[in-house]
């Protein structure tokens, strides 16, 4: 199925019930599922060819990420980089499913509106680039199509996002800052957006 807006109450529908597909994020285009839906995770990982990268959860706010299994003490420390492009690797012994194994979770708050308004519908997404491993990330809805064809339930038609960067991700290690990979984002050791 074809949407060509966030805003459909289908895609919000179909995510609901269980739906994996594509959708321009306020990154790149993703691939996405409900976070509390184990069983679309599952698919979501073996759509994407990927036994152990996990995905970033992307929320509304950080009291869905909390509602799904988040500890709170490890939101305080990174809420100063939200909403943004900024994913973040914190401890988690939950959420196996999602961390595969890994014992961190990368967790996300877009600052995209019409990103937010889904999330606040859906709760929390897992979201990994619309690509097969080794492959570049898509730019556009029909690329993503020669990646995936009818292995998903929708794609959200957003556009071209050429331009657009991944997310910067970091990692909270006693007092300083570690980037991971730099992204949309530019991040010193002290935690100061540059």
């Amino acid at each position: 199925m074809l949407f060509t807006s966030l805003n459909d109450e289908k895609l919000v529908e179909l995510l609901k019930l269980g739906g994996v597909g594509i959708l321009p994020t306020d990154t790149v285009y993703g691939l996405v599922c409900r976070a509390a839906d184990e069983a679309a995770v599952k698919r979501l990982y073996a759509t994407k060819k990927r036994e152990e990268k996990p995905g970033t959860v992307i929320a509304a706010n950080t009291k869905q990420l909390k509602d799904l299994g988040i500890k709170p003490r490890y939101l305080k420390v990174v809420e100063q980089f939200w909403p943004g492009p900024v994913s973040v690797v914190i401890p988690s012994h939950e959420l196996g499913y999602i961390h595969l194994g890994k014992s961190s979770i990368a967790i996300r708050i877009p600052s995209h509106e019409d990103l937010a308004d889904l999330l606040e519908k859906t709760g929390p997404l897992v979201t990994t680039s619309a690509n097969l491993p080794g492959e570049p990330p898509s730019s556009t809805a029909e690329e993503a199509n020669t990646y995936f064809g009818d292995e998903v339930d929708f794609y959200v038609d957003g556009g071209d996002l050429s331009g657009r960067q991944p997310s910067t991700i970091i990692r909270v290690v006693d007092d300083a800052i570690e980037v991971l990979r730099e992204g949309a984002v530019k991040i010193s050791e002290t935690g100061e957006i540059k």
